[in-house]
């Protein structure tokens, strides 16, 4: 297969992934887990009663490394916890978006150093927001959906 053989974006690795996707989608369409499952998870389309939020992960240009938020609880000056798992609150039109930490409340690791080193059985909402600029991330991750709010 050459580079554009039926797309032509200027960039040969997103011409050949829109090729195999295309290929696939003849093949398989829907994904178990992914980005656009776990939001038709989320709004009930595919069983999805009583959660309302889709984790994500994000991961920083250039590095490829999974993106770790800082907070700490109002209130609790100096307990500042980190997490790799986030509840999109806004976006706004500028590109940045508000974030909230997800934190598993048995999690007692308030530094995790990896995703997977990080308690995610019973994330939850934690109040801690944090404000990026969406122009830093190259990947984007979603979790299946959860209830995180109650």
């Amino acid at each position: 297969m050459s580079c554009g053989k039926h797309f032509d974006t200027g960039n040969c690795v997103s011409d050949i992934l829109n090729e195999i996707v295309a290929a696939q989608n003849d093949v398989l369409s829907e994904c178990s887990s992914s980005c656009e499952q776990s939001i038709n998870d989320l709004l009930g389309e595919s069983n999805g009663a009583g959660r309302d939020t889709v984790p994500v992960l994000l991961y920083c240009k250039g590095t490829c490394k999974p993106f770790k938020g800082f907070g700490a609880p109002r209130g609790a000056v100096g307990d500042v916890v980190g997490s790799f798992y986030f509840r999109v609150k806004e976006v706004d039109d500028d590109n940045c978006a508000t974030l909230e930490l997800l934190r598993d409340p048995n999690d007692n690791e308030d530094n995790p150093d990896d995703p997977v080193e990080q308690k995610t059985g019973r994330l939850r909402a934690t109040g801690i927001c944090i404000t990026v600029d969406l122009n830093c991330f190259c990947h984007i991750t979603c979790l299946p959906a959860i209830d995180a709010i109650s």
